[in-house]
């Protein structure tokens, strides 16, 4: 199937077993890819599943579902406090990397003060990137808010041993991301199961209440955190790094400061550095040594 157009699709597109599409997606199907009628294509609802459908006219009619299995077996969020610039290649990059969330916060040296419209266009991007890396699932990405507010959600909906959060430092002595990891890996991991036709998405979707709405999302819960298997929580900082007051006040949220290398990244780099670490640990035979 790999070599079938993947499209996103809106749970709420679905009707029996036709997809109404938009006048977007009609326009990309038939015009940027010149699909004709009877032309397949693969079909995601963001939350798991893919079908196998073909084009009918301006709709869509689904023909199979397929079983696939592209997701990591933890959940991994990625609270990220919003650089200058960058953020684009930061939403696109972290969903090819496998994070079910991402957490934008404005800390004491952030600068940017994203509009609606910014938010938006990152979920745009997470959309795009989801269909280009074939993942089962379209991020959240959540409405910026402080990260002391960020830190007071996650503290207040924490409710397992398994879930581990780690805030990335530049300088000092914390151990590095990898060690960390290597003693909370489990001895055999096997990836999430996707929800049930009907159930709700596997992704952690709001920061205090504010749902980000869109595929892949489910803004009726408070919860930024999936508890029903262990979830990383990883913390960039922006340009200049996080403050000793906010390291310290992460250290009381029960994060663990770690270390990326000896190397000092850009604000950009670090995400993609740290979220590459775990996705490795946890897909790579290193559990068994």
């Amino acid at each position: 199937m790999a070599q079938l157009q993947r499209l996103a699709i809106a749970p709420s597109q679905f009707q029996n077993q036709q997809i109404i599409l938009t006048a977007e997606q009609q326009h990309y199907l038939s015009r940027v890819l010149r699909l004709r009628e009877g032309d397949r294509f693969i079909a995601m609802d963001g939350r798991g599943h893919w079908w196998l459908a073909k084009l009918e006219a301006n709709q869509g009619q689904l023909l199979e579902p397929i079983s696939v299995q592209t997701e990591l077996p933890c959940s991994m969020t990625l609270m990220v406090a919003l650089p200058k610039n960058g953020f684009d290649e930061v939403v696109r990059y972290s969903t090819e990397l496998g994070v079910v969330a991402i957490a934008p916060v404005m800390s004491d040296r952030t600068l940017l003060n994203p509009s609606p419209q910014k938010l938006e266009r990152w979920r745009r991007i997470a959309q795009e990137a989801a269909e280009q890396s074939e993942r089962q699932i379209v991020p959240t990405i959540l409405e910026p808010v402080s990260f002391s507010a960020a830190l007071s959600s996650l503290k207040s909906n924490s409710s397992s041993i398994r879930d581990k959060n780690y805030i990335c430092v530049a300088r000092g002595d914390s151990p590095h991301l990898l060690d960390c990891l290597i003693h909370i890996l489990p001895q055999e991991t096997s990836p999430p199961t996707p929800p049930l036709k009907g159930e709700g998405s596997p992704t952690p979707p709001s920061l205090l209440g504010k749902g980000a709405g869109g595929l892949g999302c489910s803004g009726a819960t408070d919860e930024l955190k999936n508890t029903g298997q262990g979830t990383i929580v990883i913390a960039i900082g922006p340009e200049g790094g996080w403050t000793p007051a906010e390291v310290e006040q992460a250290i009381a949220a029960d994060f663990q400061p770690v270390s990326l290398g000896r190397r000092v990244l850009r604000a950009i780099t670090a995400p993609m550095v740290a979220l590459s670490i775990v996705a490795a640990a946890w897909e790579s035979e290193i559990r068994e040594i």
